[in-house]
Formats: structure tokens, C-alpha cells, sequence
């Protein structure tokens, strides 16, 4: 199993720098992954616009519903296409700008202390098997460098404001997945058992509780 490397680069990944991040508090203090959805323009796959926006380089005249865009600066670390492709926009060792106001356990400003992950997707479409399969790939291989411990939805850390990544994400199906690749890199290098430690998934989304 490929790791992040020491620049907190996941190889495997296609790489698109973001200039949209800056330097975490502490930077050992990476203990959180945090589940977002994202399309543009919504529910339409495929195009550039995705990368355009965590780049600084969106066409605000591209579409219509880019106009409330215009002026944003954000960027997640990774986004998982619907094929399972990956891209990786700022280094995980680095602080990404994907939580905005949140909170976790009484701590704010979740950006601090996680690692945000955008699918490709919306709130109201099913997510594909290769993105739970590239998920759970690359959770445990950021896991493999980072005391990553629990692993929410944006919903979760910012209830009420944002409700991604949607009653359609199959939490048990990235827990599951994330298992069988777990076992099978354990079996085939046993060293990794103190990287791959157990993680805390949340249970259940708050739109449906």
C-alpha cells in the first residue's frame, strides 16, 4: 500500500496546487477526516470546474450559479472523482481551507486538525463503488502517516450550516470497504499494524436522527 510521502503527498494521486492554504498551528496535531460532497456547476460530473474553484481559477462566467462563487477561496486536500480517480490540491501536512466554521469535541476551527476529502456527488445522488474503494484506500494510506482518530461528515462539524456529505453516503460501505483493505495490507505487511490502527466512524447522519 502506497503512504502519504514526508511532503504529505499521496503519490497515487493527480496533483493541482491550490494556493488556497496555510500552515497548521501544529502540525502533529492531524487527527480528524472530515467527508465532504461537492459538484459544479450541482449535479452535473465530469467537468474542470471542481478543480478550477480549489485553484483560484473558476470561470465565474462559466454558468449561471457561479456568480455566488465569485470572490471564494477554498480548497479541500483530496476530491474522488465518481470513476475513484483521485486528486490531491494541497498537502496534507498543510492546512486546507474545507471545514469553514465547525466545531469537534469543543474544538473549533476544524481546519486546524483535519483532512478534508470532497466526492464528487451530491447530497441527493448515490455515490459510486469505486469512490467508496478510493476512499478507503486513501484513508488508511494518510493513516500510514498521520494519528488520524475519527472520521465525520461535514454535516457533523458544522450541523444546521452545511449537511454534506448527505443521507445517501453509505457510512457502513466506506467502514466496510476500509476494513477488507485494512485486513489485506495487515496480511501483507505486518509491520503496518501499529500505523492502521482502529478509527472512530460516526454513526448515523443527523438528517436522518
Amino acid at each position: 500500500m502506497t503512504p502519504v510521502d514526508d511532503g504529505g503527498w499521496w503519490p497515487l494521486a493527480q496533483r493541482y496546487d491550490s494556493p488556497h492554504y496555510d500552515e497548521r498551528p501544529d502540525p502533529a496535531d492531524i487527527t480528524l477526516l472530515v467527508i465532504h460532497n461537492i459538484s459544479l456547476p450541482a449535479g452535473q460530473f465530469g467537468g474542470p470546474h471542481v478543480s478550477d474553484l480549489f485553484t483560484g481559477r473558476l470561470d465565474y462566467n462559466a454558468d449561471p450559479s457561479f456568480a455566488d462563487l465569485r470572490g471564494l477561496r477554498v480548497s479541500s486536500h483530496f476530491f474522488i472523482r465518481r470513476d475513484g480517480r483521485v486528486l490531491q490540491y494541497v498537502s496534507a501536512n498543510a492546512r486546507a481551507w474545507h471545514a469553514g466554521r465547525s466545531e469537534f469535541c469543543g474544538r473549533e476551527k476544524c481546519n486546524d486538525f483535519s483532512i478534508g476529502i470532497e466526492l464528487e456527488g451530491t447530497d441527493n445522488t448515490p455515490f459510486e463503488a469505486a469512490q467508496y474503494e478510493a476512499l478507503a484506500v486513501l484513508t488508511l494510506a494518510l493513516q500510514q502517516r498521520y494519528p488520524l482518530a475519527d472520521v465525520l461528515g461535514h454535516e457533523h462539524i458544522a450541523p444546521g450550516r452545511k449537511t454534506d456529505p448527505g443521507v445517501l453516503f453509505d457510512w457502513s460501505h466506506y467502514q466496510q470497504s476500509w476494513r477488507k483493505n485494512r485486513q489485506l495490507a495487515l496480511s501483507q505487511c505486518a509491520t503496518l499494524v501499529g500505523a492502521l490502527g482502529e478509527l472512530r466512524f460516526v454513526k448515523g447522519l443527523l438528517q436522518s436522527q
